[in-house]
């Protein structure tokens, strides 16, 4: 809050910024260019509540005005004329307004139109070619249609059967018929005068979004359910072209020694997907429950994972099948897991501070060990490769060395919340961080400290991992960037831009050629690794 939102206009042929506009305050509710590409209007959102006009030659702002009256709501959305760059609307919570450009005076003057009775929330406008009538798209469910000369409401319908949830995106096609996005996921073909539904498909998740291609031979639509579907006008059968978390990512694994898949964890679902075509090949779901934390055995048979409601759950990798699930296996969540080298084995953590050693047999499981002396959650855990050692990482400012005999070896203690811990590859030091934005080098044979990063500027690191030879780890979280460090120098090599939420997770893939991190706006993101061999 209090904050300046940025708009940003890009070169799309050169993939660079073209110009940068800052004068909305907190958020950008919508924009649009003119029909000439002369001007673009944005509109700011509830804690700004006003229209700006800007020069896209000349990148400065023509002027500006508040969207709706006092007495109005704030408004949601804003639309441009087919074929004039002086006239464009706005509309929203009971505001619905046509502007004329005054350029000589470099002022926008509103004209309210009539609706008499009806009391709207607009939530999209389309506006077809011959600029004769514009359409509202109403979260009631209903389609307005208004007369753009006289401001006056022409029709509104469906008038029996409704659109379930709101009209959230709207689009005229060159027949004059409309196609409809609805919140329930219905995503509709309809008449334009009588607003009948001649063609209908239910699409997993809301519509949020509907873009024609050309004269509309290919439609484009997508979902709250971060859903992108392709549709041929004249078969209206969807193509489900892309697909990916609608919610924050927590955590992400490859397979032993392979980089071809690699799997994440959200709310609601495991998901595997093929690291180069992006393509989602997997999604195992288990609805209302959050996956905190997951892995994949080394004999690849198993997918093992953490989750809120305090089970481990083990699917098949190929088919999603479950296996098996461990009940109550921590009281306050499974918050961290991972499986032994020769994947007999699994080793948790809990939302209560305990560590869990479990033996997985064949269809079966045995619970070996309870481990407690963390007093918070335990955010993360590493084995080493004898399956004799690991260590844990928790939040209440420990990180302690285990011998699988299950007893301490030694406890690294700090003044931070530890979010997450690497063995080095030859496995005599470990390297640790959290919410103190340090990077901290210690011993494993006696716990000593021997080093300290100042690893980010603000915000706490979440997830970090090392190469396999152990000559440089990467780091990401809440500064939004991935670091890749040289481990012995300390130095930050190369800064990865790119991410909008918090990074929750980092791998480097077995084979050295990606990175793979994650973020709280349910981003996944693939890089280029700087240093492959």
């Amino acid at each position: 809050m209090g904050g300046r939102a940025d708009v940003i206009i890009w070169d799309y042929t050169k993939r660079e910024i073209y110009a940068q506009f800052t004068l909305h305050k907190a958020k950008v509710e919508a924009l649009v260019f003119s029909p000439n590409e002369k001007y673009l209007l944005t509109l700011g959102g509830q804690d700004d509540g006003s229209i700006v006009l800007w020069n896209v030659e000349k990148k400065e702002a023509i002027c500006g005005s508040p969207a709706s009256a006092h007495s109005a709501g704030h408004c949601l959305t804003v639309g441009y004329s087919s074929h004039s760059d002086n006239i464009f609307i706005s509309a929203g919570n009971r505001t619905l307004r046509v502007w004329e450009l005054d350029l000589p005076n470099r002022k926008i003057r509103p004209t309210e139109c009539q609706t008499g009775q009806l009391k709207r929330i607009i939530k999209c406008i389309e506006i077809p070619e011959d600029d004769s009538f514009f359409y509202c798209g109403t979260t009631s469910g209903d389609i307005m249609k208004v007369n753009l000369k006289s401001r006056l409401l022409s029709s509104c319908g469906p008038v029996k059967q409704k659109f379930s949830k709101g009209v959230n995106a709207l689009k005229m096609l060159k027949t004059g018929d409309l196609l409809v996005g609805s919140g329930d996921g219905a995503f509709s073909l309809c008449s334009s005068n009588n607003f009948k539904i001649i063609k209908r498909v239910e699409l997993e998740g809301g519509v949020s979004s509907v873009a024609l291609r050309g004269e509309g031979q290919q439609v484009f639509v997508g979902t709250d359910a971060a859903q992108i579907y392709c549709f041929g006008y004249t078969d209206f059968k969807p193509e489900l072209i892309s697909t990916n978390h609608s919610s924050a990512v927590w955590d992400t694994a490859f397979p032993h020694g392979s980089s071809e898949l690699f799997a994440t964890c959200s709310q609601d679902d495991i998901r595997v997907w093929h690291t180069e075509s992006c393509k989602e090949l997997l999604r195992i779901k288990v609805p209302n429950m959050t996956c905190n934390a997951l892995g994949l055995t080394q004999d690849g048979h198993s997918i093992y994972s953490a989750w809120n409601d305090g089970k481990i759950r083990v699917f098949t990798p190929e088919s999603g099948r479950l296996k098996l699930i461990i009940h109550n296996a921590h009281s306050m969540g499974v918050t961290a897991i991972v499986s032994s080298g020769d994947s007999k084995r699994l080793i948790s953590g809990g939302g209560e501070g305990q560590v869990r050693v479990w033996d997985i047999l064949q269809d079966s499981y045995k619970l070996v060990a309870t481990m407690k002396e963390h007093k918070a959650s335990v955010n993360a855990i590493k084995i080493k490769s004898n399956n004799q050692e690991c260590v844990t990482a928790s939040s209440d400012g420990a990180c302690i060395i285990w011998d699988l005999r299950f007893v301490r070896n030694q406890m690294v203690l700090a003044n931070t919340l530890f979010r997450t811990v690497c063995y080095h590859p030859e496995e005599y030091q470990i390297i640790t961080s959290g919410t103190d934005r340090k990077i901290g080098y210690w011993e494993v044979y006696d716990g000593s400290a021997i080093r300290e990063l100042e690893g980010s500027l603000t915000g706490a690191i979440n997830g970090m991992d090392i190469s396999q030879e152990g000559g440089h780890f990467v780091t990401g979280g809440d500064e939004k960037l991935i670091k890749v460090w040289h481990y012995f120098d300390g130095d930050v090599t190369h800064v990865g831009v790119g991410h909008s939420g918090s990074i929750s997770s980092v791998r480097i893939c077995p084979n050295n050629r990606f990175i793979i991190s994650t973020s709280t706006d349910g981003a996944i993101l693939i890089w280029r690794y700087p240093h492959s061999s």
